[in-house]
């Protein structure tokens, strides 16, 4: 195959066959399948598995799929097409708990259809498919912007720290912790990047290195539990992590080991920036102790990865996919209207950012 990963598109919408179309995560890196979705099933199964992630992605994929499921409804008044749209919105904001971008999504689309209550339910759906996919290209400018903003902060010849996968393959193009770095590279910069593989799902191993190496960036994989020695090795000038919701007191929440390295960087005294697009803050969450944490299979610890399982049976397994950083060890949130820095209840707060 003569495209690279970079070369397809995360989440699309293919409107005359009515699909959500996806790469398909988890087979990556050692199989690009691209996926044409069309029933709310399909659509919230892929969601819950991990066939497309990454808070941004799983956003346009929620209005996307929300777009679809309106398309089929065949009510003819508008308060029996509200119901199967509420239907659809709450079986498909039951895919996951933590990721905001999924109900922010969501929630903007139900008010496009409130909005439009005395409009024929034709109208309706033309008016869903086009915020759907004005979701989706905001997708692509939010995370050049916050690319933008990041790349000022980095240096030439500089090394950067990654955690999970924060970069195209999470978002529809750019990425978020990894736009800096891609726009790092526009700019004539060498940027070395160091990959924590990230269990126990090892985003980073077969998404970020994959996607990294697909670019022409200088990769290097490391267990997450290395990143302390290359700190202390002073190979790390920056480390950059993306977010799946911050709280309104800047306290963020990022996939499983992200408070590790936080902590780590305070130590280390290296700056620890957060890529946060404005979708990602959630006004509503007072601080990080109110985000609820999903928690996983652990399948996903013992048996996933590995030919045997690795774990003896029927071994207690704690598995959350997310922890939540302090704010007071966030050197910057990066967003797609700027760098904001501490006092983030104050600063946050001056975004204006609707509770939704």
């Amino acid at each position: 195959m003569d495209k690279n990963i970079l070369d397809f598109e995360t989440v699309s919408l293919n409107d005359e066959k009515s699909a959500l179309v996806i790469i398909d995560q988890t087979l990556l890196p050692n199989e690009i399948k691209i996926l044409e979705l069309k029933t709310q099933d399909e659509i919230r199964e892929a969601i819950y598995l991990l066939k497309v992630r990454g808070a941004p992605a799983i956003g346009v994929a929620a209005a996307i799929g929300i777009y679809l499921a309106a398309k089929e409804n065949k009510s003819a008044s508008f308060d029996e097409f509200y119901r199967g749209f509420k239907e659809a919105k709450n079986y498909l904001a039951s895919s996951r708990p933590t990721a905001v971008n999924l109900f922010w999504a969501l929630n903007r689309m139900e008010k496009i259809v409130l909005a439009s209550k005395n409009k024929q339910i034709d109208e309706i759906k033309d008016a869903l498919r086009r915020e759907a996919l004005k979701i989706r290209q905001e997708d692509i400018s939010v995370c050049r912007k916050i690319g933008e903003f990041g790349a000022d902060l980095l240096k030439n010849s500089c090394a950067v720290l990654t955690h999970c996968n924060a970069g195209q393959l999470a978002t529809v193009k750019y990425g978020t912790a990894l736009a800096p770095i891609y726009i790092g590279k526009e700019r004539g910069y060498k940027i070395k990047v160091f990959a924590d593989e990230t269990r126990p799902l090892l985003q980073g191993a077969r998404l970020t290195a994959f996607e990294l190496s697909a670019n022409g960036i200088d990769a290097t994989l490391i267990c997450d539990n290395t990143a302390s020695q290359v700190m202390k090795n002073k190979w790390i000038d920056f480390v950059f992590v993306g977010c799946d919701r911050v709280a309104a007191n800047g306290d963020i929440c990022n996939k499983i080991g992200t408070s590790g390295l936080a902590v780590l960087c305070r130590y280390y005294n290296i700056p620890f920036y957060v890529c946060a697009p404005s979708s990602t803050i959630d006004m509503s969450i007072k601080t990080g102790a109110d985000i609820p944490i999903e928690q996983r299979p652990p399948s996903e610890v013992t048996d996933l990865h590995f030919k045997n399982p690795i774990a003896p049976r029927n071994i207690k397994v704690y598995n959350p996919a997310f922890d939540v950083t302090d704010n007071s060890l966030v050197s910057a949130l990066i967003t797609e209207f700027g760098i904001i820095r501490t006092p983030y209840k104050e600063n946050l707060a001056k975004l204006n950012l609707l509770n939704f």
